[in-house]
């Protein structure tokens, strides 16, 4: 006789470790310092090749800053019709040393593809970059300040909301060239 009771799944951790940690901009190294558990395990953990302890999924979850039953929530909950990210939860590249700051504003899993960004520049600050993958353009749209781009050898100086269109796989760098902090957006498309 087959038992008609329904069959219990164990819940996927790992798919839901991953996309929690990639939300939050995560490596696997920052939530392997956070939590204490090694980063081979939680390689394992996210690939469903390890099952975690009860100790480890605390760990991870107040790591995340959450509750352990969402890491061990089963089933799909439905998607939120608006989903906000809290200004502490956007991941920075800080530039300091060369006078900018990066906030990463795309979603991680369009990394690679379509990026874009806050560009914040300290007078003289500049962000200076090697050439991207063949094909890959920036889009840079000035809010305040003054912002000069520079292509190989050619400048161009924008206006507050002008936008600057140039090829990425070409060394190029972006500089504040007033007295005061400058604000953009940089949206990158990768071929």
């Amino acid at each position: 006789m087959r038992s008609t009771l329904p069959h219990n799944t164990p819940p996927e951790v790992g798919a839901t470790l991953q996309r929690l940690r990639l939300k939050r901009g995560l490596t696997l190294d920052d939530l392997s310092r956070a939590a204490g558990v090694s980063k081979s395990m939680l390689s394992q953990i996210e690939r469903e090749k390890a099952n975690p302890t009860i100790a480890v999924t605390w760990r991870l979850a107040n790591a995340l800053g959450i509750g352990i039953e969402e890491l061990l929530a089963t089933g799909t909950s439905e998607a939120e019709a608006i989903h906000v990210m809290e200004p502490h939860e956007t991941p920075t590249l800080p530039g300091l040393h060369a006078g900018y700051v990066l906030r990463i504003l795309g979603p991680m899993e369009l990394a690679g593809k379509y990026e874009w960004y806050e560009l914040t520049l300290a007078p003289e600050g500049a962000l200076v970059s090697t050439p991207h993958d063949p094909g890959t353009r920036e889009h840079l749209t000035l809010l305040n300040g003054s912002i000069e781009v520079m292509v190989d050898d050619v400048k161009k100086k924008l206006k507050i909301g002008g936008t600057a269109r140039y090829p990425a796989d070409k060394n190029h760098i972006i500089r504040n060239i007033g007295r005061t902090e400058a604000r953009a957006l940089l949206v990158v498309i990768h071929r």
